[in-house]
C-alpha cells in the first residue's frame, strides 16, 4: 500500500466515489473526504494528509480560497486542483493560491497518478491542455504590463470573490472573521488598485476575470 495520504474534496458525492475508487486502485490511502472548502480546512488540520485533491466550484468556501488557506497554514500539504474548467485563468489563480498542480477531471488514472507523485516530489503538474493554453497566453502577454488583478493578494482575491457573489458588508466580515471596518478598508484598497469606483463594477470585473465560476 502506498503511504501517501490523500484528502478528497468535491461537493458531488458521485464524483468523490469515482475518484476514491481510482485512488484505491492506484494504491493510495484516502484518509477523508470533504464536500466544501470549510470542511476541507478542518479535515486538513485533523488528518494532516500529504496531498489534497481539490475541486474548484463548491459552496461557501470554494477550492481556490481553500487552497490559499491550506498552503498558507499547512505548507507541508500539497494541493492538486481537480477541475472541469480548461481555462488558463483558473489555472493561474490556482497556482497563485499555492496549488501544486491543475488536473482536468477527464484525465486518465495514469495522469492522476503522475500528478500526485509530482506533488509529493515537490514539483508542479499541469494537464497538457492547460499547459499549452498558459504557454500560448504567456507568449501573447510577455511584452504587456502585468494586469492589476495579478498584483492582488490571496486575501484581496477572496474579498473580491465574496463581493462578486453578492454578499453584504456584514456577511463578508462574518465569513472572514474581520470587522466591517476592516472589510471597508479591503474594499477601498481593491477599488484603488483596480481603478473601479463602485461595487457593481467590482462584481462585473470579478466575473470577467473568472473569479466566480459559472455554477456559483
Amino acid at each position: 500500500m502506498n503511504t501517501t495520504r490523500i484528502l478528497l474534496v468535491d461537493d458531488h458525492a458521485l464524483v468523490r466515489e469515482g475518484f476514491r475508487a481510482l485512488l484505491v486502485e492506484l494504491g493510495y490511502q484516502v484518509v477523508a473526504e470533504a464536500s466544501d472548502g470549510n470542511e476541507a480546512l478542518k479535515l486538513v488540520e485533523l488528518q494532516r494528509p500529504n496531498v489534497v485533491l481539490m475541486d474548484i466550484a463548491m459552496p461557501e468556501l470554494n477550492g481556490l480560497e481553500a487552497t490559499a488557506e491550506i498552503t498558507q497554514n499547512f505548507p507541508e500539504v500539497r494541493v492538486v486542483i481537480l477541475s472541469v474548467h480548461a481555462d488558463p485563468e483558473y489555472a493561474r489563480r490556482a497556482l497563485r493560491a499555492g496549488a501544486a498542480g491543475y488536473l482536468m477531471k477527464n484525465s486518465s488514472s495514469v495522469e492522476l497518478d503522475i500528478a500526485i507523485k509530482a506533488a509529493m516530489r515537490g514539483e508542479m503538474y499541469l494537464s497538457p491542455a492547460i499547459a499549452k493554453l498558459i504557454a500560448a497566453n504567456h507568449v501573447r502577454q510577455t511584452s504587456a504590463e502585468a494586469r492589476p488583478i495579478e498584483r492582488l493578494t490571496p486575501r484581496q482575491l477572496q474579498v473580491l470573490r465574496l463581493i462578486a457573489r453578492g454578499y453584504s458588508r456584514k456577511q463578508i466580515a462574518e465569513k472572514l472573521t474581520i470587522s466591517v471596518k476592516t472589510f471597508d478598508t479591503y474594499r477601498a484598497k481593491l477599488m484603488e488598485q483596480l481603478d473601479i469606483h463602485d461595487v457593481a463594477g467590482l462584481m462585473r470585473y470579478a466575473t470577467e476575470m473568472g473569479l466566480v465560476t459559472p455554477d456559483e
